[in-house]
Formats: structure tokens, C-alpha cells, sequence
């Protein structure tokens, strides 16, 4: 609850601190720092630490009665006491420090709650109420109300367990005004609270564990063990805040400790979360894993991080909160500079918004192998700043988001199949009816092969270089694997190799050839055989070209046995 509370208590606290700004007050500073309810219960406890109880009883709402005039040290004393026995302060971090008090606790402007106690069984709360000094400021006391109710308890007190079970020299001994024994009791006692709470929720554990079969699933038990230290802890203090004031441990004690235990309050709230989202993240990466699903798995380690950094900003506000600092003030001066943080910050920003693209775009996902800019490798992961790419070197290149987003993205591993595309370069002294029977049997090899997409698979005879008959073959190779294409690559070009070698040409190369000798020139047998294979087709009226009939098509599918054994 106390953690639950500090939100609210910031948010009103912003308020008062916007309109102390608007309004500066002119009144003198009041030396016993009751102008707000927390400087008015810290004034107190601190002068009963001090045992000056003329100085306590000046926080007390006396009637003009003489009789209470004259006992105002009496009531302070007894005040102490009944705090001591079976009453309790809120937390000082809790309490109001503006001029008005807490407005969003429906007690009237003038009133505000402060704590608790017990007297015959019966349960009252504890009040300052706003009244006005000499010099027409507010000044917070503890209410009338309150005070008519200490004089019933003057007399019934006793002296706590602690003073009663301690030797007589701890507790005769002080330090700031409380007996030692008292601050060995409260050590003793936190070591027992802890140690409890250990053994209570190993037990649990162990109970629910045997007995609870959906105990064991996966997540199941990661949450389990989630909640396990953080319940051990808030159990821990729970007992520790119980028992001090059972056993009557002074207000004085506990009151100074009670920031301590908003703090650790607070640190276990955090816990619990941290914890929770780790154990939730490690189980759906498990799952997204399992499945391949990497553009959810980039999305989870993308949230894992942005929550964490959330709770760590959450926490820094809630601890300088709690410890006295004015975060409001400081909040507020964030949208004062919030110009100056923006051109500050603008790259961070950038970062950030591009990290939120690529999360919901997905144009590249953890694993993926892509080329962004001149970068070649595979995806490695994506951060909220940056996201690191794997080369084929082995070396990591970081990439911020804002830049990476703006790039140009090749993703690789989208592709369906690849692309099979080089240029032959045959001598300028090849005939036609040779270029025609490169055509044909090229083509033929295409449409035979059983991993070509035969309805992409073309050759045509291009251009006339200026060294080069120039022969392109268009396909699609139907994988998606790299290492599988370079291995159909090969087996393809190979065989075109072998085609052009026995259409009696060969290789073209972009230089200049000066014969000084007689040249041989082209294989004559060859030539003819090539020629007498174009006529057979054209007296056949048989010549594929300018392509291919669908029937001659369907006929050379599949005819080639790739991975033939010397293929």
C-alpha cells in the first residue's frame, strides 16, 4: 500500500509545488518547522528524542484551559508513551509537506491524518489540524481531539517488553534517546522476521510444488520462483514493522526506520517486476524459438529492454522521492528545458524511433542475412540504440537505428529463389549456325535441369562486342539456400562449358590478337557437324528459335539427371 501510495503522493505534491511557485508566501520561518504536517511530526518526535517535552509540547493543540497549559510536557510525555505502546506514525516520505496539507483525503482543508493508535481495545486516528500563529501563518498541530484522548492513558501505560526482558544497564543507557536494549531488541527482531519469512516461504513453496501439478509446467514454475524472494522479503518486513510495535519498541525507533522500510517496500515492488518480465521474456523466447519466429522474438528482447529501463527510471524517481528530494520540481523543469533535451537528445530519439520501425516494419529479423548500405552479414540483434550485424569476416558492425532504418535494406533470406544470370563471350569468328546451336542446346540444358524454373529459363544472343559474341542466360535456380545454388551453378555452367566446346568455338577475350604465324583457326569437323545439326533442323522445319515450342519444352523436362556422376 505504501508503494502504491508514492505515485499519488508525487502527483499531489506537483500541485502544491506549482502553486507554492505561483504564490510565494511572505510569513517568517517558524523555528519549530510546523508550517507543513511532516515538518510538524518530525519537529515532535525529534524533541522527544531530545526528552525536552516543553519544546514537544509546543506541536500539541492545548486548550486555554490552565490545567492543560500547565501539563502540556505531561501530554507530550504521555503522547510519547501511547505512540510507544499501541500507536503508529505514517511514514515521513507519506506525510504532506505544503503549507495546506494533503486535499485529496476528504478531511476538510484544516485536518490531516497522521497515524494511529489504540487505547482500550478501541482504534482512533491520530490528527494535526492547521492553525494560525501570531504572525498569521499556518502552523500544524496535533488536534484537540487527539489531545482529549491522551490523559486516559497517562496511567495505564507500562513498560514495553523490550525495557522488561533487557538487562537493567541497556536500558538505563541511551543513545538518541532510546535505550540501547531497544536497538538490540530491533536487531534481534530483524533477524527473526527474516529467518521466518524464509522458512514460511520455502514451505509454501515446497507445499505447492508437491501437491499442485501445474506447479511444474515451464512458466508456471518460473513465476513461482519470481514471486518467491520478493514475497520472502515483503513477508520479512511485514513481521519486522508487526512485532516492533507489539513489543513496544519506541516511536522514536521506528519512526526513523519507517523511511527504511518505504525504501525497501519500494526495492521489493521493483523486484517483483524485474523478475516477472525476465521469467516472462526467457519463456516466450523459449516458445518463439522453438517456432522460428523471429520477428516476435525481436519484438520481446526489443520490450524486455524498454521495460527494464522503465522500471529503472520509475524506481530512481520513487527512491529520490522517498529520500526528500523534490522530484516534482525537477519533473517540472523537463518541460521547461524540454527544447534544449530535444536537441540534445535528438539522436537518442532518432535511435529509438528507428528501433520502433524495424520492431513493427520487420524489414529484417534476428538471423536474417541482408545487406544494409555496404554491410554483408546476418542479423545478430536489435537493440533499442542499435542494431550489430555479423559479417561474413566474423567482425560485428554496429549500425544505430536511426541510420539503419534510413538505409537501404536487402534482406536475403526473404527470397524465394535465385537468380541464375551470366554472359558467354564466344569468338567473333563463330558462325551464325554455330551462335544458333548455342542457343538451342543452352536452352536445352535450362529447360532439362530439374532445379531451373523453366517458365524464367531464356538465352538470347544479345550483342556484338567488340571482342565477343555476347550470349545471355536468364533463370531462376528454385532454392533459397546459398550454399545449394553454388552447388547448381556450377553442375550449370560446367555443362554450358561443355556445350560450347562442342559447337567447335570457345571463349572470347577482350583483347587484340596479332597473328604472326599461320593460324589453324576454327575446328572444321566441328564447324561442320554444328552446321549439318542447324540444317537437319531447318529441312526438319524443327529450329527452336525464335523459341522454343511448348511441346519441345515438356519434352526436355526433367531429361537432364542432375548430380550425375561426372556431370
Amino acid at each position: 500500500m505504501t508503494v502504491l501510495a508514492l505515485p499519488g503522493q508525487a502527483q499531489e505534491q506537483a500541485k502544491d509545488t506549482a502553486a507554492a511557485e505561483v504564490l510565494e508566501p511572505d510569513w517568517p520561518i517558524d523555528t519549530l518547522g510546523r508550517r507543513t504536517p511532516r515538518g510538524a511530526v518530525q519537529g515532535f518526535i525529534k524533541s522527544i528524542a531530545d526528552e525536552n517535552y516543553d519544546r514537544a509540547a509546543l506541536y500539541l493543540n492545548l486548550d486555554s484551559t490552565l490545567d492543560q497549559k500547565q501539563n502540556g510536557a505531561k501530554l507530550a510525555h504521555a503522547l510519547q508513551r501511547l505512540l510507544d505502546q499501541s500507536g503508529d506514525i505514517i511514514p515521513y516520505s507519506l506525510l504532506s509537506d505544503t503549507y495546506d496539507g494533503r486535499e485529496d483525503d476528504n478531511l476538510g482543508p484544516n485536518l490531516d491524518r497522521v497515524g494511529e493508535a489504540t487505547v482500550n481495545g478501541e482504534e482512533f486516528d491520530l490528527f494535526l489540524e492547521k492553525m494560525e500563529d501570531e504572525e498569521g501563518g499556518p502552523i500544524w498541530l496535533f488536534s484537540s481531539q487527539t489531545v482529549q484522548r491522551i490523559p486516559e492513558v497517562i496511567e495505564e501505560t507500562k513498560k514495553p517488553l523490550a525495557d522488561r526482558v533487557m538487562p537493567e544497564f541497556a536500558v538505563e543507557t541511551k543513545w538518541n534517546g532510546v535505550p540501547v536494549g531497544q536497538w538490540l531488541f530491533l536487531l534481534m527482531i530483524a533477524g527473526l522476521a527474516y529467518a521466518a519469512s524464509w522458512v514460511i516461504t520455502r514451505l509454501v513453496v515446497f507445499i505447492l510444488m508437491r501437491t499442485w501439478r501445474k506447479a511444474r509446467e515451464e512458466h508456471i514454475e518460473g513465476i513461482i520462483h519470481a514471486f518467491t524472494l520478493p514475497i520472502q522479503l515483503y513477508l520479512a518486513l511485514w513481521l519486522f514493522i508487526a512485532t516492533t510495535q507489539r513489543v513496544g519498541i519506541s516511536i522514536i525507533v521506528r519512526q526513523q526506520f519507517s523511511q527504511l522500510t518505504v525504501l525497501i517496500g519500494l526495492m521489493v515492488f521493483l523486484l517483483l517486476l524485474w523478475r516477472l518480465i525476465e521469467v516472462m521474456s526467457q519463456y516466450l523466447e523459449r516458445r518463439l524459438t522453438r517456432k522460428r519466429n523471429q520477428a516476435a522474438l525481436s519484438a520481446v528482447l526489443f520490450l524486455r529492454r524498454g521495460a527494464k529501463i522503465a522500471i529503472v527510471v520509475f524506481g530512481v524517481i520513487a527512491f529520490l522521492g522517498t529520500l526528500g528530494f523534490d522530484v516534482t520540481t525537477g519533473l517540472a523543469a523537463l518541460g521547461i528545458g524540454g527544447i534544449a533535451l530535444a536537441l540534445g537528445a535528438q539522436k537518442t530519439v532518432e535511435n529509438f524511433v528507428g528501433s520502433v520501425t524495424l520492431i513493427a516494419d520487420q524489414p529484417i529479423r534476428v538471423g536474417d542475412f541482408c545487406k544494409v548500405g555496404d554491410t554483408v552479414g546476418t542479423v545478430e540483434s536489435i537493440g533499442m540504440r542499435s542494431t550489430r550485424i555479423r559479417t561474413n569476416d566474423r567482425t560485428v558492425v554496429t549500425i544505430p537505428n536511426g541510420d539503419f532504418s534510413s538505409q537501404r535494406i536487402e534482406n536475403f533470406a526473404h527470397r524465394d529463389r535465385i537468380w541464375f544470370h551470366p554472359t558467354f563471350g564466344v569468338r567473333c569468328d563463330t558462325s551464325p549456325d554455330q551462335i544458333r546451336y548455342l542457343l538451342v542446346e543452352l536452352r536445352s540444358i535450362l529447360y532439362a535441369h530439374p532445379k531451373i524454373d523453366p517458365e524464367s529459363a531464356r538465352v538470347r544472343f544479345v550483342r556484338v562486342g567488340a571482342s565477343s559474341f555476347d550470349l545471355e542466360v536468364f533463370s531462376y535456380v528454385l532454392t533459397s539456400e546459398f550454399n545449394e545454388f553454388l552447388e547448381i551453378q556450377e553442375d550449370l555452367l560446367l555443362r554450358m562449358m561443355d556445350v560450347i566446346d562442342s559447337s567447335g568455338s570457345s571463349f572470347a577475350f577482350p583483347s587484340q590478337t596479332i597473328y604472326l604465324g599461320r593460324d589453324t583457326g576454327l575446328s572444321e569437323e566441328k564447324t561442320q557437324a554444328a552446321q549439318e545439326k542447324v540444317n537437319q533442323w531447318r529441312d526438319a522445319d524443327d529450329l527452336p528459335l525464335p523459341r522454343f515450342s511448348p511441346e519441345r519444352i515438356e519434352s526436355l523436362r526433367n531429361t537432364i539427371p542432375y548430380k550425375e556422376k561426372g556431370a
